[in-house]
């Protein structure tokens, strides 16, 4: 948003004429605001301000007044009109909206020192992060990008001008310039007022595509060629919710950076450990065994990693070199599974894996276990007798107390609810974190490409293993009883799956009639658990040939001789379930297929078609993670940034979005605002507001009740927040006077928050002088909801300065300055505050 230009400004100096006046004064038993304060003799009721932190109460007596005398309040025609009444309501709620989202994450603010140090870990790390990920596309051809090739544009497209807005694509033809007569390529776009050409090379810097955090891809409107200012807008307006985001990621792994662990002993134990491996490693599984051994034994910071890598290609052994060395030092590891049946199989693979190591006790705790024997579990847990405990989300239970846990390894992360998600989230400031997943969820992915996660990608296939090949068509029972008779008929295995529990019986019958010799059996996550148990032994060893299941079988499951797969209604399954479901089959050295159908294809949305084509696109071994990204482009921020984000999303589409997230990532560190001393800002208004006598005999002990405000003020701008929303609450809204005295309380702790260290005024003149640059300024501008101040303010060397129309008396200046401050204010969750 430009910012009107205003002549060049003047240096104004005060002169001994210049009436003077600090907010000490305002303490002062002699100033004049109290010349009518007499002493009284009714019971005194002060405040308090509670030792621990930022809650001020005021003791409410046996006949407290609520309200003021009548007489009190502001009368027509006061210059105190009802927005300067209301205005410090309108920043007390704005606070409480900030604080609570604070408190919400816990994190406290670090001083600058420890801030420096830390803003240069996490810059190194985003170097690293982002080199790691986009590193195979920065050394293919063009080099990595959000914008798109115009050649791989359709008629009917949006698409995103950098400088422009949203438009239609329309074509590329050759046209005649007006400096040349040699046609050349031509990129036509349709937008609201009219049609643009740009030339071919252009539009490919210029282009991005255009989608929406929602299945509906259409924009709102397109952008006008003949006004750009609303585009501006739009853009802006994503840059902000961005900073926004970017100091919330940057809080987040900053407080996680302080956190502090010993760092593990090298052991030559390990060694051993390994050995033991019974494959071959790839390169790619290599490099992250050496990531995650450097983050325990090099760094003295919990570690949370992301291992990213197709069913099968070796993530487990990963985790359990993992597993290894935090056990070997005496710490418990706990193993987290979204299913039953995914943890029984954590829980024999673990076993058979430290079947050498007699001392190390491994455990499983399910819902397939009594009552006492969870007891028994718990105890152990408690007591530290067991160093390996695996399970699904009921080890994040309040029963479960832990002796001396080291490791959490979380396996399919995006299976987890919400409030598993948190509980997980909350032992990344304590405990090392290996998070292991084929497609990971979209805010664990965006992390990660992000940098403010550790991430090793395993996209080397072991050497046996082979392509699925995958068949995408209509419904068909013959095409099913062929695929089935196939696998069959080579002494294979079969799994048939179906999205819910309604309508297994039916095929179940389907398939006995087809298949009478062959045994067949369900699985959901419904049923008894020793019935599932029994079941899914019996398809492990064999005698189960086809197996009938919702997607209980997703994650994790390894039937070497289960070759074939048949999804029912693929439409209504995600991406990353289809991916998972999909590497159920191919454990082995044979050919594995899968089969997926749909009803009728004139019944699928638009997002269901599109994901469907993302999977038979991605049918090469070690493209988990080049699905999640699509998953990502497909389902939208929704579940990255949460829905209030989506809207800024959606204003200027994903691809431009993403390129604006990495740039204000890049500069993250341009954007801080650096607080000041309370004490350290002088005010030079003239403004002594005199409090009515009544006013003052009814608060009984004024001169108590304004000291307390001035130490809420010093303290922070909750504090301040909290005292007034009291005040208020003990003896009604206060008259104007006292109003102007609490606002200059606001003026000097904002500006001590701004980094401003002195406010003064000249004629129409009013001047800030601050440690502010010139681009954290021009962010705070961006914010602003109001034109009056936007347009008014400029920046000039170490100053925020403002030329009014009038020269306003000082309490009406005084109000502007407020509310001037208020809106620079409102820009803070946006910056980082060290």
């Amino acid at each position: 948003m430009a910012t009107v230009d205003i002549s060049t400004p003047l240096v104004f100096k005060l002169n001994r004429h210049t009436s003077t006046s600090k907010l000490s004064n305002f303490f002062n038993l002699k100033h004049p605001f109290l010349f009518n304060y007499h002493k009284h003799t009714r019971r005194r009721r002060p405040f308090s301000i509670s030792a621990t932190a930022a809650s001020i109460s005021i003791p409410t007596p046996t006949t407290a007044r609520t309200t003021l005398p009548a007489h009190f309040k502001p009368q027509k025609g006061n210059i105190a009109n009802d927005h300067h009444q209301d205005s410090i309501s309108i920043l007390n709620e704005r606070i409480h909206r900030e604080y609570s989202r604070r408190e919400a994450t816990s994190r406290p603010l670090l001083d600058s020192k420890e801030a420096e140090k830390y803003i240069k870990l996490v810059k190194e790390q985003q170097q690293r992060g982002l080199q790691k990920l986009k590193g195979e596309r920065e050394n293919s051809k063009g080099g990595f990008s959000y914008k798109v090739d115009p050649y791989l544009l359709i008629s009917g497209d949006y698409v995103v001008h950098k400088k422009v807005g949203v438009g239609r694509f329309v074509g590329i033809k050759f046209d005649v310039s007006k400096n040349s007569s040699e046609p050349i390529e031509y990129v036509f776009i349709e937008y609201a007022d009219g049609m643009a050409k740009l030339p071919l090379k252009q539009a490919s810097r210029m282009l991005y595509r255009y989608s929406l955090p929602n299945e509906n891809k259409r924009p709102r409107a397109l952008s006008k060629l003949n006004d750009t200012s609303t585009w501006e807008k739009r853009k802006t307006k994503g840059k902000i919710a961005i900073q926004k985001m970017v100091v919330d990621l940057m809080e987040l792994y900053l407080h996680r950076l302080r956190q502090r662990r010993p760092p593990y002993p090298k052991s030559h134990a390990i060694a051993e450990f390994t050995s033991q491996f019974p494959y071959k490693a790839t390169p790619d599984q290599i490099q992250a065994f050496s990531d995650v051994e450097r983050d325990l034994t090099e760094r003295g910071t919990p570690m949370d990693r992301l291992i990213c890598g197709d069913v099968g290609f070796g993530k487990t052994e990963v985790a359990l070199r993992a597993i290894f060395c935090v056990v070997s030092t005496g710490k418990q590891a706990m193993v987290l599974a979204p299913t039953i049946v995914l943890a029984k199989q954590h829980f024999e693979v673990v076993s058979e894996r430290f079947s050498n190591y007699p001392h190390i006790k491994v455990g499983l705790l399910s819902r397939f276990q009594t009552k006492a024997e969870k007891e028994m579990y718990f105890n152990m847990i408690k007591n530290g007798d067991l160093n390996i405990v695996v399970g699904t989300h009921s080890l994040l239970g309040s029963r479960v107390v832990y002796n001396n846990l080291g490791l959490l390894v979380v396996d399919e992360e995006q299976r987890f609810g919400v409030k598993q998600k948190e509980k997980i989230a909350s032992f990344k400031t304590s405990v090392d974190v290996l998070t292991l997943s084929a497609t990971p969820i979209p805010r664990t992915l965006y992390l990660a490409l992000t940098g403010f996660r550790d991430a090793s990608l395993i996209s080397t296939p072991p050497p046996e293993r082979v392509p699925i090949k995958t068949a995408l068509s209509a419904y068909s029972k013959e095409k099913v009883l062929s695929a089935i008779k196939y696998e069959l008929d080579r002494g294979g295995q079969v799994f048939f799956v179906l999205p819910r529990i309604k309508g297994l019986e039916e095929v179940m019958s389907f398939l006995q009639e087809s298949f009478p010799k062959v045994d067949i059996a369900i699985a959901h996550g419904k049923q008894y658990s020793k019935q599932l148990e029994d079941t899914m032994d019996k398809f492990a060893q064999g005698e189960i040939k086809i197996l009938i299941c919702t997607n209980i079988v997703e994650s994790g499951l390894d039937i070497q001789n289960a070759n074939t797969i048949i999804i029912q209604d693929v439409q209504l399954f995600g991406l990353a379930q289809l991916y998972q479901l999909r590497g159920r089959v191919g454990r082995a050295d044979k050919e594995a297929y899968a089969h997926l159908f749909y009803p009728d294809k004139s019944l699928l949305t638009d997002q269901a078609l599109e994901r469907l084509k993302a999977l038979e696109e991605c049918k090469e071994l070690g493209q988990g993670f080049q699905l999640a990204e699509r998953d990502m482009g497909i389902r939208g921020f929704g579940t990255i940034f949460g829905e209030q984000q989506t809207g800024d999303v959606g204003n200027v589409g994903i691809d431009l979005y993403f390129e604006m997230l990495f740039e204000s990532l890049s500069k993250v560190d341009e954007h801080r605002v650096i607080p000041v001393a309370y004490h350290s800002v002088q005010i030079d208004l003239n403004v002594n507001p005199h409090l009515p006598s009544d006013y003052i005999n009814y608060l009984e002990n004024p001169m108590e009740i304004i000291g307390q405000a001035e130490k809420a003020a010093e303290k922070d701008i909750w504090s301040l927040t909290q005292f007034t929303e009291n005040l208020r609450r003990q003896f009604g809204k206060e008259p104007y006077s006292m109003e102007i005295l609490l606002k200059k309380l606001y003026v000097r702790r904002m500006a001590a928050d701004l980094g401003i260290t002195r406010i003064y005024a000249l004629g129409k003149m009013v001047g800030m002088k601050t440690n502010l640059s010139k681009k954290v300024f021009k962010l705070m501008i961006d914010s602003m909801t109001s034109d009056v101040h936007r347009n008014s303010l400029v920046f000039d060397g170490d100053q925020i300065k403002a030329e009014l129309l009038l020269e306003l008396p000082q309490e009406q200046l005084l109000n502007w300055i407020f509310q001037c401050l208020v809106e620079l204010h409102a820009s803070l969750p946006a910056l980082i505050k060290y």
